[in-house]
């Protein structure tokens, strides 16, 4: 039976996303992925060329899961009629998610943000991808509940989805400090409860 390649791929993945969350991508080495993942170094080189390979096929695939997301949260806006209740659907939707995170939770963009030096121009600009996309969604939502609300002095719709976004990584790197997710919980709820204080009158 022929081994399934795209396995080892994911093994390989996974591990390093973990080694570098934890260790950050300089203090991660290929020998580490492949002592934790079980592979071989022939393994590796197969499904990457190179470390930087490796960088960039894990920082597509991490922001990949994080517009799956983002669609996920948009799709509960959609079950909303109301602009303003799509908005606050969407921001419930993460709140929610914030209850299951593990303790032990980080994000991939900080870790691979501090040492953008050591990354081709192509991987970080997947991370923009990631903040342009989000930011584009969100605003949209938020133009509409403007509209829908009658307000005129508000923050500006494409600020105030950045917002959301720095809120998520400020909260994974409080999260990383304290060793616990208690701080993205309670971010979330006051990003959401700031935004319907807007919104609601």
């Amino acid at each position: 039976m022929p081994r399934n390649g795209s396995q080892t791929r994911v093994r390989l993945l996974e591990t390093a996303e973990r080694l570098v969350e934890r260790n950050g991508f300089a203090g991660t080495s290929v020998d580490q992925i492949l002592e934790e993942s079980g592979s071989s170094k022939g393994a590796f080189f197969h499904h990457f060329e190179s470390k930087r390979a490796l960088a960039h096929a894990l920082v597509t695939r991490y922001v990949d899961a994080d517009l799956e997301m983002l669609r996920l949260g948009l799709d509960a806006a959609e079950k909303e009629t109301e602009p303003v209740a799509r908005v606050l659907a969407f921001l419930r939707f993460f709140e929610d998610w914030s209850s299951d995170l593990a303790d032990e939770t980080s994000c991939l963009y900080i870790a691979v943000l501090a040492e953008r030096d050591l990354l081709e121009d192509e991987t970080a600009g997947e991370v923009h991808r990631s903040i342009a996309t989000w930011r584009s969604s969100f605003a949209d939502l938020l133009r509409a509940a403007y509209q829908a609300a009658g307000v005129t002095n508000g923050p500006e719709p494409d600020e105030l989805a950045d917002h959301l976004f720095v809120t998520f990584e400020g909260s994974f790197l409080m999260c990383r400090a304290l060793g616990t997710a208690d701080p993205m919980r309670a971010q979330l709820r006051v990003f959401r409860q700031l935004v319907e204080s807007l919104l609601v009158c």
